[in-house]
């Protein structure tokens, strides 16, 4: 009787074992599925934003184009660009193909003026 117990125990082991990895392998492709369907979902999103950029550009190319927006103009909405995402003035100047001083001068009333906002800034914080 008691060997029949044990056999018994031992089976119920093996089949709640059995069952466990069963369960624990339809576990594993529920959150594969989960992924693919964020990865989908994120590429696919990915794809809108990158298509809504591309018109926004296109948009802002007609626009220069229908009220004239001269080249100059153009390169220094990039290179403020540039600078406001913290190019230093060697890659800014690489990639505008200008000098370092032209680049300074360009930049000179937006530097000084983002200057006067952060000291305006620290002496309100200073009166408080």
């Amino acid at each position: 009787m008691m060997e029949w117990t044990l056999a018994l125990l031992f089976g119920a082991a093996v089949v709640l074992l059995i069952l466990s990895f069963i369960k624990s392998k339809q576990l594993k492709q529920e959150k594969e599925q989960q992924m693919e369907q964020f990865t989908i979902s994120f590429l696919k999103e990915l794809n809108q934003l990158q298509q809504k950029i591309q018109d926004v550009e296109i948009d802002t190319e007609i626009i220069a184009q229908k009220t004239g927006l001269s080249k100059q103009r153009l390169l220094l909405r990039e290179v403020i660009d540039l600078h406001r995402r913290g190019y230093s003035l060697e890659s800014i100047t690489a990639k505008s193909q200008m000098t370092e001083d032209e680049i300074k001068r360009l930049l000179a009333p937006y530097i000084k003026s983002k200057v006067e906002r952060s000291d305006v800034t620290n002496e309100s914080s200073n009166n408080a």
